[in-house]
């Protein structure tokens, strides 16, 4: 349907009207194609969808702010550089999972404003400790992230690999880029951090309970 000259106006009132229409139709979610695989919100387990977005995205915004705190301690050290690298590839997977929060109109965790600080605050303490604490809180956060990206696999492997092609090729490729930084954080002496052992507990615990509390709130 074109809209040459003077009709341009109410050709496009119509279009929002449409538009309106259907959101009202669908209860205010669009019909949306997730590029070229069959994954729709009509078609899709939404609460799984709706959770696997919510809680990486909130994941993914906490990963920045615990790089964003180490920066402020290390940015002009000899690691400032690695973590540098860590972070821009961060920055990318907040992009895309904030992205697919649009596509698929799913809201943020309202704990937003607890994992701005409470993330920060995690990167600027360990890396007080200097780089090896800085490393061993990247082990740490990377491992549970890695593990908890391969849960979300296997759930939509058994859901519809087809289906959910697109998502699944999203979380494995972010998945095997949060390996690479746990092992660049072994590689850069994680381990002999003070305490490394329980300094990693409780980090992972914390980000169990993250993960948890995103998932639902």
């Amino acid at each position: 349907m074109s809209c040459p000259g003077v009709a341009a106006a109410p050709c496009l009132w119509r279009l929002r009207q449409g538009v309106q229409r259907s959101l009202s139709a669908r209860g205010g979610r669009i019909g949306v194609r997730f590029r070229s695989s069959g994954m729709t919100l009509d078609n899709i387990n939404w609460a799984a969808v709706d959770r696997i977005i919510r809680v990486d995205h909130a994941g993914e915004y906490g990963a920045n702010r615990i790089y964003a705190g180490q920066m402020v301690v290390l940015g002009r050290t000899s690691v400032g550089p690695v973590i540098q690298k860590m972070w821009d590839q961060e920055k990318d997977h907040l992009k895309k999972f904030s992205e697919l929060m649009v596509t698929f109109r799913v809201r943020p965790t309202v704990l937003m404003p607890l994992w701005n600080v409470l993330g920060f605050a995690l990167g600027a303490g360990t890396a007080l400790l200097g780089k090896e604490g800085a490393m061993a809180c990247t082990v740490a956060v990377e491992e549970s992230i890695a593990h908890h990206y391969n849960n979300q696999i296997r759930t939509l492997m058994e859901e519809d690999p087809e289906k959910y092609e697109e998502l699944l090729q999203v979380i494995k490729k972010f998945r095997d880029e949060e390996l690479e930084h746990h092992d660049i954080g072994l590689d850069n002496d994680a381990e002999l951090a003070p305490a490394y052992a329980i300094l990693k507990s409780v980090i992972q615990a914390g980000c169990k309970a993250a993960i948890y509390l995103s998932e639902r709130l």
